[in-house]
């Protein structure tokens, strides 16, 4: 990281993280309005595609302003920390949304352990991270492609709800998704331990 990017932290790249993050609640409006139009028994069923093609746009900028950090040599710790926010904020706000037992008019919807898998293991990384800094004066995150793989499938699960497609295969996505969820939280946490007990203690 050079002087340049260290004092312009509104590079190209990190203003398309930004946009994305201002569609995410433009996201979850259309989506709250398609759920109140099924309340109402007159589903306005173009917010559905609508909600689609603005998720799939938001995740797919991801990789994009990513590139452009890379390529242009503009990465800033304003957009290493904005990106993933992005991220979880998407993510979540989409999977609690589509969670049952949220409208039974809504379908396919996912299963509330699932939701509450993703939520418990983003809080205990969250906690964890806290707890190796406190303990050890610094966090080292290991890219795991477990844990590319399960924002992988989560993405690909609510694209799959939002479609929505059959409900058989929307499910085995949705255990695909939890697969890797799982698996890369509990490396996440095996990594923890081990910064932990490898940082020599006074």
């Amino acid at each position: 990281m050079n002087a340049k990017s260290q004092h312009a932290p509104l590079t190209l790249a990190t203003k398309i993280t930004i946009a994305r993050i201002l569609g995410i609640p433009v996201f979850v409006l259309i989506l709250i309005y398609y759920k109140m139009s099924l309340v109402e028994g007159d589903p306005v069923e173009i917010y559905r595609p609508m909600a689609l093609v603005l998720f799939i746009l938001i995740a797919g900028t991801d990789a994009l302003d990513g590139f452009l950090a890379r390529t242009r040599d503009e990465v800033t710790r304003l957009g290493a920390i904005l990106d993933p926010l992005a991220d979880k904020a998407l993510l979540l706000s989409a999977i609690i949304l589509l969670t049952r037992p949220s409208l039974p008019e809504l379908s396919p919807q996912f299963p509330v352990w699932f939701t509450l898998l993703i939520i418990s293991r983003d809080a205990v990384l969250l906690t964890g991270s806290y707890v190796v800094h406190a303990m050890t004066g610094h966090v080292h995150v290991q890219p795991r492609f477990t844990g590319k793989a399960a924002t992988f499938f989560q993405m690909a699960a609510i694209i799959a709800a939002l479609i929505p497609l059959p409900l058989q295969l929307f499910f085995w996505i949705v255990g695909i998704a939890a697969l890797f969820t799982l698996i890369s939280g509990l490396q996440y946490i095996v990594d923890g331990v081990r910064q932990v007990e490898s940082t020599p203690h006074a």
